[in-house]
């Protein structure tokens, strides 16, 4: 299995840090390793300890060749992650929410939807605000029937500032995402599967079931070339960039992986690939 490492990885933490979180839980299941925010009493918001962490511990599961999925869920049965912690910058100036914003922004979202090892948001409840950005910036979304979805900070007098405004739009069109950005309400499960903001909805006891099953679908492929596959499809919506080039590139530095040999061989042998032994 091949990992590319992460320009865009801000911070340096020593393994002894990696491995110490007050804030989220680690689990290794195999080749798929689940982060869990894991602040109930606060419905898992994201205050900017968690930030970091997430960066930590999402870098180190990139940089981990045993690990070849992520699932991002939430502790608890009633939120994901419930939005951000409005009390760290209900005192902030015009300077220090720009900053707030571009510093969430490269810390955790574009950081994780970069990310070279498939992200899977295994929403469990309340999607707000931040938290339904964080679900978006994963490469794949599984819904329990009784998460709620939204992008409530109009009615703070904000608005979404860490990729909710565009990647909403992406994913779900331009006039839901303005229906649900200047309403400030919340979708049910079964309308963010109509408008293909989630993946899939399963009963809350299948939640974890299901994600695992599309990971462990994903672990059955080539590493490296979903990580060209990633590349790729995110390249799509960079400004100034052309989609089309980059796949050009992608596709023939795949040319030059282990895994093309390994999967072509398998082919031309009838037998099945074995790309992460």
């Amino acid at each position: 299995m091949e990992k590319s490492s992460n320009p865009q990885s801000l911070f340096t933490f020593t393994q002894a840090e990696k491995n110490m979180y007050n804030n989220l839980l680690i689990e290794q299941r195999g080749q798929i390793q689940v982060i869990t925010i894991n602040r109930p009493a606060q419905l898992n918001a994201l205050n900017k300890e968690t930030i970091e962490e997430l960066h930590a511990a999402m870098d180190a599961a990139n940089e981990d060749t045993n690990t070849g999925v992520i699932i991002l869920t939430g502790a608890g049965e009633k939120s994901f992650v419930a939005g951000a912690d409005i009390k760290e910058f209900a005192h902030f100036n015009i300077a220090q929410g720009g900053e707030l914003a571009m510093n969430g922004q490269k810390t955790l979202f574009t950081f994780i939807e970069n990310l070279s090892t498939p992200v899977i948001a295994a929403v469990n409840g309340f999607a707000l605000g931040g938290g339904l950005e964080l679900a978006m910036c994963s490469h794949i979304r599984v819904a329990s029937t009784t998460a709620r979805m939204g992008l409530p900070e109009v009615s703070l007098g904000v608005i979404p500032g860490y990729g909710g405004t565009q990647r909403l739009a992406q994913l779900v069109g331009r006039g839901k995402a303005n229906e649900m950005v200047f309403t400030a309400g919340m979708i049910k499960a079964d309308e963010a599967l109509q408008w293909g903001l989630v993946n899939a909805v399963v009963d809350p006891e299948q939640l974890m079931e299901k994600a695992e099953e599309i990971a462990t679908k994903i672990l059955n492929n080539s590493a490296s070339a979903i990580a060209s596959a990633i590349r790729s499809i995110n390249a799509n919506y960079a400004d100034g960039v052309n989609g089309f080039e980059v796949e050009i590139e992608e596709f023939g530095k795949c040319f030059g992986t282990k895994d093309f040999t390994e999967g072509t061989s398998a082919f031309l042998e009838k037998r099945k690939p074995n790309f992460r032994a």
